[in-house]
């Protein structure tokens, strides 16, 4: 079980580095313009906010189980993440249910990383 987790913390660490980066590399036009004419338009602040959560919440996913330090972060990091989902799923919701599937599984995978992390500190 811990090989599994491992591989799905790393698989979703470097996911949000990505969509977090993305957020800060990308200009509100090319936002707007992938995210279709039906997509929901955030602030760019608002956006920006959620990108720094998403890289930070990567790293919490990863560096504390792996260092040892404070393994409490990871599950926590999780949890945390779960919250951003549960938003990307209602914004994506809107324009489009079949848009709102990736999110959702994405935040199931959180939910088992958080489970079974937490467990594992008791």
């Amino acid at each position: 079980m811990n090989i599994v987790l491992w591989i799905v913390q790393i698989v979703l660490a470097l996911l949000f580095l990505f969509a977090g980066a993305s957020k800060f590399i990308m200009s509100a036009e090319q936002m707007a313009e992938a995210g279709g004419p039906d997509a929901v338009q955030l602030p760019m602040w608002f956006v920006h906010i959620i990108g720094a959560c998403e890289i930070l919440g990567a790293l919490g996913l990863v560096v504390p189980w792996a260092t040892g330090v404070k393994r409490g972060l990871t599950p926590l990091a999780a949890g945390l993440l779960i919250v951003i989902m549960i938003g990307a799923v209602v914004v994506s919701a809107m324009a489009s249910i079949h848009m709102a599937i990736f999110p959702a599984v994405v935040g199931l995978l959180l939910v088992f990383v958080a489970v079974y992390r937490s467990r594992q500190l008791r």
